[in-house]
């Protein structure tokens, strides 16, 4: 209420090319994570496996965009990962996220990470650390990519057959790699 956030809930379950499109091709969630059917149309879906897509699924379906921006979303929702979870996940788990949707101004970010740490303060946690990166606008970004790329082709014989894979279609993916 303090920052006038909305509660948003999403269905568990959603077309999977919804996870494929935003959470990316390339990442673990997609290529190993993710419970993946076809129903009885044979239409694949997925278990929800993180909040973000369906949130701005929902938020573009149903006209946010044409409310006052941005649009402040919360929610506390199940998510579902399949192949080696991460440590201190269990396969169906509970994810708690905030969304500022519409606002390309940088004191939307301040107003999210002042959140953050209003939140870690009033949970009582004392040696708690916020730490900020950023993966930079999309000129550093092509510049850091080839750079990498460049020093994964070095080493290429000491990665993995995916991050071999994933170094050509998204190099900052293979940093993912566990």
């Amino acid at each position: 209420k303090l920052y006038n956030i909305k509660e948003i809930i999403t269905p568990v379950f959603e077309h999977t090319v919804l996870f494929q499109r935003s959470v990316g091709e390339t990442t673990d969630v997609v290529q190993k994570e993710m419970y993946t059917f076809n129903d009885k149309a044979n239409r694949s879906i997925t278990l929800k496996p993180e909040g973000t897509a369906g949130v701005i699924r929902a938020y573009l379906e149903n006209n946010m965009y044409a409310e006052s921006q941005p649009t402040k979303l919360f929610y506390v929702t199940q998510a579902f990962r399949y192949e080696q979870p991460q440590s201190g996940r269990l396969r169906q788990h509970h994810q708690f996220g905030v969304e500022f949707v519409g606002s390309s101004s940088p004191l939307a970010e301040v107003e999210l990470i002042t959140l953050l740490n209003d939140f870690i303060k009033d949970l009582g946690l004392k040696d708690a650390k916020l730490h900020i990166n950023s993966i930079g606008c999309s000129e550093c970004r092509k510049v850091y990519n080839e750079a990498l790329l460049e020093y994964l082709k070095k080493n290429e014989e000491k990665l993995c057959q995916t991050c071999k894979e994933r170094m050509f279609k998204n190099p900052l993916r293979v940093i993912d790699c566990k």
